[in-house]
């Protein structure tokens, strides 16, 4: 997989305490997506009432009220609570799917498309989507294990039907560490990304690293770390993964 071209992002850190901008310029741009007073307030309004509200009220109003931030949703969508949506412009999300409570769904970036989850998808509680300047796209029937991160700075596919357990990772970025007199946070940051097919079983706590394919119907082995492609309907297990044998 090629290496992302795409320019990168700015820290957190450095997009809040930039000099000459505005608080609510900074804020807008990191976690609103768009300029003006009319999208800023339109977000915080509907956070406001709809993201910690408890119980089966909570789970209506957030029903009726997120889609109006989102870039496009279908119908039964349940958004659980405490749900966190950044650049939900960028976030696409098909029908009948189920985002768990405490999720965080983070399309940030400056020229990406941003997140795109299909129809019948399942994410559970406390699991992080989280683009920097990268895309996501979780095909239909997926199924998102309780506290996984999905991370991505070019581009991380996840294929139909696929099922990730808890505690898994799958980091579509990395870091240059060639110059030693520098920290790795002041290097550049590269992205091949990921791309995991139809029908894949990822075990608990596995993680994924950036530059990995991941053919159809393959099984990965709880707590393994792949570094290198898996082909289709291949089983791989351990630190670092290995085949041990197919379907």
């Amino acid at each position: 997989m090629a290496v992302s071209t795409r320019p990168p992002i700015a820290k957190a850190q450095e997009q809040l305490f930039a000099a000459g901008t505005s608080s609510r310029a900074k804020y807008a741009e990191l976690v609103v997506g768009r300029p003006g007073l009319g999208a800023l307030l339109k977000y915080e309004l509907i956070v406001m009432f709809a993201q910690a509200f408890p119980g089966a009220l909570g789970l209506v109003i957030r029903k009726a009220l997120y889609p109006m931030l989102l870039g496009s949703c279908g119908r039964n969508v349940v958004f659980g609570q405490h749900v966190v949506l950044r650049h939900p412009h960028k976030i696409h999300v098909g029908s009948n799917v189920v985002i768990d409570d405490q999720c965080l769904v983070d399309a940030k970036g400056g020229s990406n498309a941003g997140i795109r989850i299909g129809d019948g998808v399942f994410v559970g509680r406390n699991t992080i989507l989280s683009c920097k300047n990268g895309d996501i796209e979780i095909g239909d029937a997926a199924n998102i294990g309780f506290n996984c991160e999905v991370f991505s700075a070019s581009r991380v596919t996840i294929g139909r039907s696929v099922l990730m357990a808890a505690y898994t990772y799958v980091i579509g970025g990395d870091h240059d560490f060639s110059d030693p007199a520098k920290s790795v946070l002041e290097q550049t940051r590269t992205s091949a990304g990921v791309a995991i097919g139809d029908g894949v079983w990822i075990g608990a706590g596995a993680k994924i690293l950036d530059g990995v394919i991941i053919g159809d119907g393959a099984v990965i082995g709880a707590g393994a770390v792949v570094r290198d492609a898996v082909p289709a309907a291949a089983i791989a297990v351990g630190m670092p993964a290995r085949i041990v044998g197919t379907r």
